[in-house]
């Protein structure tokens, strides 16, 4: 099967609207593909260590993003689709997915979850791995991952992603900068609130899903200087509400403010931060 990528709206998958004032169109994207989603890295190898994803998989990807999470499955063996509502970044993971020289493998396709099942089989992975609770739309997810299941064999792992506990999150405290100047924002939401203990399990129930276990990584912040942490929390989309409400001038010197704490001598910046994922399965 080849990797086929669908737009696809979905939560916290980056803004669906124009970049906005804070970047020329485009550069977010580009941003959280080259600065941002690397941090995730081991939430998406533990998941597939404890799964032993690989040869035989067929991975679906909500939220795929720019297609890093895929591409590590692919690594492994296994077939994979994405979805994703942001055009941008699915045109980064088209990219990323296509092997230099060879015809084009990448499917790209506005419609919905149908258009990125496989035609000869149904899915055996299900992965969400954008923190639940962030941004607003809950429901789009709940609703995702139902008619997302119903694409998966009967028992297939879905798995959820969330922050771990506030404490042991040292971007929590940068994330509130987006929480406070998006509160007047009644279209955009908080952008980021703290995990509750629950979060992840409540949506497996509500989804219809079965708990099978979880687990906690540690997922730390690191940038090269301030311009690149800016830039990689800007191209989140958790500050779109900020940006909207204070303008980009305002909500990059309090993220500025907010991220000196963590800068060190050598102008880098480090923030230890732990995620937690949730193993459901298919009824």
């Amino acid at each position: 099967m080849s990797p086929t990528l669908v737009r696809h709206q979905l939560p916290n998958t980056g803004p669906v609207h124009d970049d906005g004032p804070a970047a020329p169109t485009g550069t977010r994207a580009r941003d959280w593909a080259e600065i941002q989603e690397r941090m995730l890295v081991p939430l998406y190898e533990a998941a597939y260590d404890r799964l032993g994803v690989g040869p035989g998989t067929r991975l679906l990807g909500l939220g795929c993003g720019s297609g890093l999470a895929l591409l590590l499955a692919a690594a492994r063996g296994a077939q994979v689709s994405g979805v994703d509502a942001d055009e941008r970044r699915l045109e980064l993971a088209r990219e990323r997915l296509t092997p230099d020289g060879m015809p084009e493998i990448t499917r790209l396709v506005s419609g919905g979850l149908a258009d990125a099942a496989p035609k000869d089989a149904a899915f055996t992975v299900i992965t969400a791995f954008h923190p639940v609770g962030c941004g607003g739309g809950a429901e789009e997810l709940a609703a995702a991952l139902t008619a997302a299941s119903a694409l998966a064999e009967r028992g297939s792992a879905v798995v959820l992603g969330g922050w771990g506990p506030v404490e042991r999150c040292a971007a929590a405290g940068v994330l509130r900068v987006a929480q406070r100047l998006a509160a007047p924002a009644p279209g955009f939401g908080a952008g980021w609130r703290p995990a509750g203990r629950d979060d992840l399990e409540e949506l497996a129930e509500r989804t219809g899903l079965r708990p099978d276990g979880s687990g906690r990584v540690a997922c730390p912040f690191g940038y090269a200087d301030m311009a690149s942490a800016v830039r990689g929390m800007l191209s989140t989309g958790l500050f779109d509400g900020a940006l909207e409400v204070a303008g980009p001038r305002q909500v990059e010197k309090e993220l500025v403010e907010a991220l000196h704490p963590y800068q060190r001598g050598d102008g880098t910046l480090w923030m230890a931060n732990v995620f937690r994922y949730l193993i459901a399965r298919t009824r």
